[in-house]
Formats: structure tokens, C-alpha cells, sequence
């Protein structure tokens, strides 16, 4: 009996401006955010066409005769994805501006009547932010360059129902988030180029971008999750800096220099060892993670856990004992210990051994 054949994938069409569009290799490490959609989506259930083209406007794409091959390509159950707004804001430019009160959103709806004319589902995506941070006397103010192009968008997804992925919002946090210095290396600010681009994305851009399109259509459509092949936990809430700001305990990072304690081998060891306590101040923390580097002879003691702990080998070599049976251990090794199961560790060799460990510190 033969097997039941499975349903040809679906099919979704990207329709934009650089932001969004194909590059050769000879463009890398420029990539527009279509071009690394396919990797979040199952290629047996979702085939991704990027008919994306730089430097077009929504009304340029159409009088340009991009959008034509969409007319026999676009069928029933596929999505169309529809960002522009960065050239329809070239006034200097009469072949690709648009108003955007009128024109501007009466250029999109050719898109979303020719969706819905074949069946497919017309998703509208508002512009991809541009990088554009103002100093401030106590943090970068990131510009809203697109106002009412977005707005336009999303007024026009409000008025005749379509799904909308605010884009221009979801990159704005994101790029808040990240802060002027740290997002360059998202943008094509490339100094071995000669390049300070606040408006087209390097690869990593791209995949983040990506991410964040598509967490947008899952919003819209949660039946997509099934059909997703990593996660979409990226991006930041508009509120991120107020939340940063409000933290009583802030984030942090520590060098394990300055942790250094010398002291015996706990838990009646032999031997010396040094112990780098991370983070033993930070309040609310839920659980203790330090490194311990078990010196030559050192040991940790037999004891009888009252909690579950993880030991990961770094470095070295050693013998574990656990629950009375014995095995060699090293790097790469990670040992469970759960509660009421006894353990202890020796080095073993020339070499300092040397483990990270991670227990559930008991909160009052």
C-alpha cells in the first residue's frame, strides 16, 4: 500500500525594499531580513519567495512590474507580506514617493486586493526602524523616522481587516534595547568597508530581524508555531529601559579575579583548592553557581546532598564517587547529584581539575 503523499508546502511571498530584499555574496555581509526567513520555518511545511527589490517604493515595485509574476505565482493558503515605507518617504524622488495620508496607504491596498483575489492571506508589515539614536543627558533617544508612514500602515490594517506585524515598533524596542553602540554591529557599520549604514543589515541584523517578523505573523496566526523550527523569544518589550532602570538589583558583569577564595577541600576533602564565588551578593537570585578549581591532591568530601546539584568538568581530570560506585570524570563531563544521593570528588593527575557547580540557593 503506498504511502499517503504529504501536502505540498505553502508558499509565503515577501514583497518590500532593501530592507527585506535578496543580495549576492559579493554584497555580504549585507542581508535583507527575507533572506533569513526560511530559517525559522519547517521547509516541509512553508517555502519562503523573496520578490523583495532595493531601492522601490510600494508604488514604484508596481509600476516597475515586480508585482506582475506575484499574479500567476500567488494561490489559495499563501501569505503575502507586504513592507514598505523607507522610499515612499523620498519626496526629492516623484517616481517613488508617496503621501503617506492617501497615496501611500491607497498603493498598499493594490497589494492586499490582489491577495485576497487569490485566495492568500495579505499580511501588512510596517518599516524596519532605522538606526538613527539623538545623545541625551542620560540615554540615547532612538528618532521615530517612519511617524506617519507607520502610522498610515496601521490605520489601513485597522480599516479593512488585514493582519498587521508592526515592525517599525518591535525594531524600535529591540534597538533601544540594544543602545546605540551595541546595535552597529546589527547595521551595516563596517569599518573595514568604510561603511556606516543606519538603515540596511548585516547577516546578524537580518536573523534578528527575521525573528522578530516572524514573532509578529505568530501573534497574528498561532497555528504557525507547529510549523516553526526555532525559537522566536527575541526582541524586547517597549518598557525594557523603564524596567532596566526600575531594577533595584541591576544586571552585571564580574571578572572571577577578583572572587578568588583560597580553601580546603569542602565537606572534609583533602587538599587545597580555590573557589569563585559568582554573583554570592545579588539578591533574589534563585540559585548559586560558582567555580571551583580543585588543586593537586584536593578533593571534595563525601556528603549527603539535602538538594539536587550539577557539577560540569572544565578542565583536568578526576574520580567521582557517586552513591558508592566510582568513574573516571573530564572535560565535558556533567554530573547530577539529586537529593538524598551521596557524592564526593578527587583530582586525579597533574593537572588542576577544575569544575563549575550549580545548586537552588534557599530563599527566606
Amino acid at each position: 500500500m503506498a504511502a499517503p503523499q504529504r501536502a505540498a508546502p505553502r508558499e509565503v511571498f515577501v514583497v518590500g525594499d532593501s530592507t527585506a530584499s535578496q543580495y549576492g555574496p559579493e554584497r555580504a555581509p549585507r542581508e535583507g531580513w527575507g533572506m533569513r526567513l526560511q530559517s525559522f520555518l519547517d521547509p516541509a511545511a512553508w517555502t519562503v519567495r523573496n520578490h523583495a527589490q532595493s531601492g522601490r517604493s510600494a508604488r514604484s515595485f508596481i509600476e516597475e512590474g515586480w508585482l506582475a509574476p506575484l499574479e500567476q505565482a500567488l494561490g489559495a493558503g499563501d501569505v503575502l507580506l507586504v513592507q514598505f515605507g523607507h522610499n515612499d518617504e523620498k519626496i526629492e524622488d516623484p517616481t517613488r514617493y508617496n503621501e503617506p495620508s492617501e497615496a501611500f496607504p491607497r498603493w498598499l491596498l493594490r497589494y492586499v486586493a490582489l491577495a485576497r483575489a487569490k485566495g492568500a492571506t495579505p499580511i501588512l508589515v510596517t518599516p524596519l526602524a532605522r538606526r538613527k539614536f539623538e545623545r541625551g543627558s542620560t540615554i540615547d533617544q532612538l528618532l521615530d523616522t517612519h511617524g506617519r508612514y507607520s502610522a498610515a500602515v496601521r490605520a489601513l490594517a485597522a480599516r479593512e481587516g488585514v493582519g498587521l506585524i508592526d515592525l517599525d515598533a518591535m525594531s524600535s524596542a529591540w534597538l533601544r534595547a540594544l543602545g546605540d553602540e551595541a546595535s552597529k554591529p546589527f547595521y551595516m557599520h563596517v569599518p573595514a568597508l568604510g561603511q556606516a549604514d543606519d538603515t540596511h543589515l548585516q547577516a546578524r541584523g537580518a536573523v534578528a530581524v527575521a525573528c522578530l517578523v516572524v514573532r509578529g505573523w505568530d501573534a497574528i496566526d498561532p497555528a504557525l508555531r507547529r510549523d516553526l523550527v526555532r525559537d522566536i523569544d527575541c526582541g524586547a518589550d517597549a518598557d525594557a529601559l523603564a524596567v532596566r532602570r526600575a531594577q533595584a538589583s541591576p544586571s552585571q558583569v564580574v571578572h572571577e579575579a577578583a572572587l578568588a577564595r583560597r580553601q580546603p577541600g569542602p565537606h572534609g576533602g583533602g587538599g587545597d583548592t580555590t573557589a569563585y564565588p559568582f554573583f554570592a551578593d545579588a539578591p533574589g537570585l534563585g540559585f548559586v553557581l560558582r567555580k571551583r578549581v580543585l588543586h593537586k591532591g584536593a578533593g571534595i568530601g563525601l556528603h549527603q546532598h539535602d538538594k539536587d546539584e550539577v557539577y560540569y568538568v572544565v578542565s583536568g581530570r578526576g574520580r567521582y564517587i557517586l552513591d558508592g560506585t566510582i568513574r573516571d570524570v573530564g572535560p565535558g563531563d556533567a554530573m547530577l547529584t539529586r537529593t538524598g544521593s551521596t557524592h564526593a570528588l578527587m583530582q586525579a593527575g597533574d593537572e588542576d581539575l577544575v569544575i563549575l557547580l550549580a545548586y537552588p540557593r534557599a530563599m527566606d
